[in-house]
């Protein structure tokens, strides 16, 4: 074994046991500062700690408008914090060939200096959050990246999700971000579900809590502070609240039994934070339109009163088209703070939010004493952290803890851990061909627009081809033509075999979730024209895992539950195999099989 493989072997391997770097009680200094901190905040400051604003994660001059509206933010409004996002570019508003992509990643020291620089504007310490459920992959280029939940589930390792999670915490200390809103704890019953699918560790509640929690432990020893979301559950919906608002009509026994099981895990298991959903459910509240996230008997009777749960409460983002377009932004902050929530999330407009919510104080709609509760729970937060006495960090130090070949190595071994086989009926899995063979590859895309951040297989091409040099390569998606289609369906029986990389996402307000029809039928015709000869004909599933029952005659399937790089690279190891298969389905595929189904090779 190389030296330098065996030396990061034993590096992971010595990793720190199992201890918090989040105390749960404050030393008696840090709780004198909180009660010292609320005591002089007029309630200007107080009502500014509710709202978090958003930022980019791309480097920003401070000589620059946009510099200057953080600023504002900060010294006018007095915000209590802020969720960092990676970045976007502009795109030409085109039709016919609107193919760009406009999501693009963040860099770790423009975000650190950014938020370095926000924290000494600030009179009191800015609590920084962020979607990190993958990781600061997830947002920052270079950071480590994980498989997406469903992946780790189906990897089946708890102590590997911890690890995660651990890392996960040590990366986003290192950039100055405290609270990431993860482990996502929905309960993803419904195959039809736009919005949680692989982001949710699966559909048995059970499971999901002991990743949840595994999660959690995490992040904590990572010192990272965590949030169940998207609390009661949004597993099953079929609505994405990006863009509608979705109806639960399960009964309150049910959600009991299901979608709570997961956050009463995470609870006991320590979650600082719960987000709140934008979901309505009419057993826990009749009225009209009364969404989690807005509603007083889910809020303060369900979470606060019956799950006992005194952490900090966020709503999801008031941005999202469930609640902005019903409510103006100041209405909206006023109605989640009246149902019990302690902050305001992205709203689309902050200074409406913060004088919605003064003059809600004023007339006493929100008491006083409710108003002082959410901001000492928000004061608790960061003295927990730390940040009284210490709220930047050292950009120099950095790039020692964030990204780096000991987490990619984590990582890599989740990922290739996940990889599921569901099926193959002509035993052709792992791949027996020589390297000399003629491979045709397909590239299958549910559609050709939005793949900024990494494009589909640019690490499978050329990973297939350094085992297999001799590799026809083509990509189809719903914009391929008849022709073009009828084209590969001709070509497929003159190659030694055929490798069939199927994309199909599950992104946030796409309204899109499957595999283009000409296109499914084209893989069943492959599987028909191989069969009963010696061609091998193998198809691999990333995003969604609930296509193959689309396409229930392929021969031979594997998922992946992810996309990008790292999954890519597993898929083909696994295709080679260069690694064995464990991976066990956290989901059922109705009509085909059942959760905790998998090949073992």
């Amino acid at each position: 074994m190389p030296r330098v493989i065996l030396a990061l072997l034993l590096a992971v391997a010595l990793l720190p046991a199992q201890v918090s770097l989040v105390p749960e009680q404050l030393d008696k200094i840090a709780a004198k500062w909180v009660e010292d901190t609320l005591r002089k905040m007029s309630v200007d400051d107080k009502v500014g700690q509710l709202v978090i604003s958003g930022i980019s994660s791309t480097y920003l001059a401070t000589d620059s408008d946009e510099y200057d509206q953080l600023e504002k933010k900060i010294k006018d409004l007095r915000l209590g914090g802020f969720v960092v996002f990676g970045g976007a570019e502009r795109a030409p508003g085109v039709l016919l060939n609107n193919t760009y992509g406009t999501v693009i990643l963040g860099q770790p020291l423009a975000a650190a200096s950014l938020m370095n620089r926000l924290q000494n504007l600030s009179t009191l310490p800015l609590l920084m959050a962020a979607d990190f459920e993958t990781g600061l992959g997830f947002r920052l280029q270079g950071a480590t990246t994980f498989p997406r939940a469903m992946a780790v589930a189906a990897a089946g390792d708890e102590a590997l999700a911890f690890d995660a999670g651990r890392l996960t915490g040590l990366e986003a200390r290192a950039i100055g971000v405290h609270l990431n809103f993860a482990p996502v704890a929905d309960v993803n019953n419904n195959p039809r579900n736009p919005v949680i699918n692989t982001r949710s560790f699966g559909e048995i509640p059970e499971t999901v809590g002991r990743f949840a929690d595994a999660a959690i432990r995490g992040m904590h020893a990572g010192g990272m502070l965590a949030t169940l979301k998207h609390f009661p559950g949004h597993g099953d919906t079929d609505v994405d609240s990006h863009v509608g608002l979705p109806i639960i009509k399960s009964p309150r026994d049910r959600l009991d039994a299901i979608e709570l099981v997961p956050f009463k895990a995470g609870i006991a298991a320590g979650a600082d934070a719960v987000m709140t959903a934008h979901i309505q459910l009419p057993a826990l509240d009749p009225a009209e339109f009364s969404p989690a996230s807005l509603s007083q008997p889910i809020v303060t009777g369900l979470l606060r009163g019956d799950l006992k749960f005194n952490g900090l409460v966020i709503t999801d983002s008031l941005g999202m088209d469930a609640i902005d377009k019903r409510m103006k932004p100041g209405e909206a902050a006023v109605r989640a703070v009246k149902a019990g929530s302690d902050l305001i999330l992205h709203s689309p407009d902050d200074a409406a939010a913060v004088a919605g919510l003064k003059a809600a104080v004023g007339d006493g709609q929100i008491p006083m004493t409710q108003l002082d509760a959410s901001v000492r729970r928000m004061l608790i937060a960061k003295a927990r952290l730390g940040l009284h006495v210490k709220r930047t960090v050292s950009l120099d130090d950095l790039p020692k803890t964030v990204g780096g070949r000991q987490h990619a190595m984590v990582a890599s071994k989740l990922s290739q851990q996940s990889m599921t086989l569901l099926k193959d009926d002509r035993n052709q899995v792992p791949l027996r061909v020589p390297r000399e063979a003629a491979i045709l590859y397909l590239s299958v895309l549910d559609y050709p627009s939005g793949w900024r951040i990494a494009a589909p297989s640019r690490t499978f091409i050329p990973e297939l081809r350094t085992r297999w040099p001799n590799v026809t390569s083509i990509e189809l998606s719903d914009r391929s033509t008849t022709e073009e289609i009828e084209l590969v369906r001709t070509m497929a029986p003159r190659f030694d075999a055929v490798v069939a990389s199927v994309f199909v996402r599950t992104a946030s307000a796409s309204g899109r979730m499957d595999l283009p029809p000409p296109l499914a039928k084209l893989l069943t015709d492959i599987a028909r024209l191989t069969d009963g000869t010696p061609r091998p004909f193998v198809t691999i599933f990333f995003g969604s895992p609930y296509v193959p029952m689309a396409v229930p005659t392929l021969p031979a399937m594997l998922l992946t539950y992810d996309y990008y790089d790292l999954t890519e690279m597993s898929a083909v190891r696994a295709l080679a195999g260069e690694a064995p298969l464990t991976g066990r389905l956290p989901i059922a595929l109705p009509g085909m099989f059942d959760a905790g189904y998998g090949v073992r090779r």
